[in-house]
């Protein structure tokens, strides 16, 4: 049986997750880095600045969101996250199947799907306890 407890340590890790991953995305300079090691594995179009305007704004909320899960990492918030986790993944494959895009995007999509994956079944079989 899952306890509360290991539940919020799952809500907790993918916070961390997510922490690490979007750091980069958060600022112009951060993301100009990262957008060089992207584009040594595969090639990615060029940037303008609203594209990158948008790739801030995504990266400074999921920090935010991040920080509020770690701090706090409550059940519920493990399942609204698994929620975007499943909406993540939808554009992913999408984008992916539909546009043929960076290939290095695989490996988000198969991150955010197994994310959604272990906190959607988590919180299940947690609320399932309380009942």
């Amino acid at each position: 049986m899952m306890m509360h407890t290991q539940y919020r340590q799952i809500v907790r890790a993918s916070a961390i997750y997510d922490l690490v991953v979007t750091a980069p995305f958060a600022t112009p300079w951060t993301f100009a880095v990262i957008y060089q090691l992207l584009n040594t594995i595969a090639p990615i179009p060029p940037f303008e600045p609203t594209h990158v305007l948008f790739v801030n704004l995504f990266g400074s909320i999921v920090l935010v969101w991040s920080i509020l899960r770690i701090r706090d990492p409550q059940a519920v918030y493990g399942f609204y996250d698994s929620i975007g986790r499943a909406l993540f993944s939808i554009w992913f494959f999408y984008y992916l199947i539909r546009y043929d895009i960076n290939p290095v995007t695989w490996i988000f999509a198969v991150l955010e799907l197994s994310w959604f994956v272990i906190q959607a079944y988590g919180f299940i079989r947690l609320s399932k306890q309380t009942v």
